[in-house]
């Protein structure tokens, strides 16, 4: 597919694809969707080029390329700053404090506890989640006192973890915990948040006829 834009995002929308896609619009450029095919072994020679762990979601702008959906987020914030999607460069301890906490905890927590691996007490200390009831504290601790992760205002982070939270929710993994569904609700009410649940969930349905 040649490209129209100076940004170009690899994605499949039954993925985590729907993260990136989500701070796409938050940021608000023009960009090139390539749409990766996951029902079969990926083995397009230029794809894996791009990330050889074959896996979506993937965006390359001007020539850079950044996978990991944590990394495109923090990556897309400062490529685009009028967006204002990152903090000012010394006020981000809790933007990146909480970004990664999202990659590092809450993702293999909720993937763990999907795929019916289950850590004893004694090996806790052995992952950095713990556990997954005490990672859900951890960001109910937080969301507690702040409307967003990082502070009064929104940001990338909110984009990563939200859109997992999000997951959590719909899934029935995270119930009965009024202030992480709260802050859920309000990132559902985000007109970019709205635009790209539209797109994908279209691509999904497509993808089934």
């Amino acid at each position: 597919m040649a490209s129209q834009s100076e940004l170009t995002f690899y994605t499949n929308p039954m993925s985590r694809g729907r993260i990136a896609r989500w701070m796409l619009e938050e940021v608000g450029v023009d960009y090139d969707t390539v749409i990766v095919d996951l029902r079969r072994k990926i083995d397009d020679a230029h794809f894996l080029s791009l990330n050889p762990m074959g896996k979506v979601p993937v965006v390359v702008h001007r020539g850079v390329v950044v996978s990991e959906a944590a990394a495109i987020c923090a990556y897309l914030a400062d490529a685009f700053p009028a967006a204002g999607l990152a903090p000012p460069q010394e006020e981000r301890g809790a933007y990146y404090r909480w970004l990664f906490f999202g990659a590092g905890c809450l993702d293999p927590a909720a993937i763990n506890r999907g795929l019916g691996v289950s850590v004893s007490a004694e090996q806790e200390g052995m992952v950095g989640y713990r556990s997954l009831t005490a990672t859900l504290d951890a960001l109910e601790w937080r969301l507690g006192d702040v409307p967003y992760l990082a502070g009064d205002a929104f940001t990338a982070a909110d984009v990563y973890v939200g859109q997992q939270l999000t997951w959590g929710t719909e899934m029935q993994v995270v119930r009965n915990r009024p202030v992480l569904e709260g802050y859920v609700a309000r990132l559902k009410e985000r007109p970019a948040n709205r635009r790209a649940t539209r797109i994908d969930s279209d691509l999904a349905a497509r993808a089934q006829t």
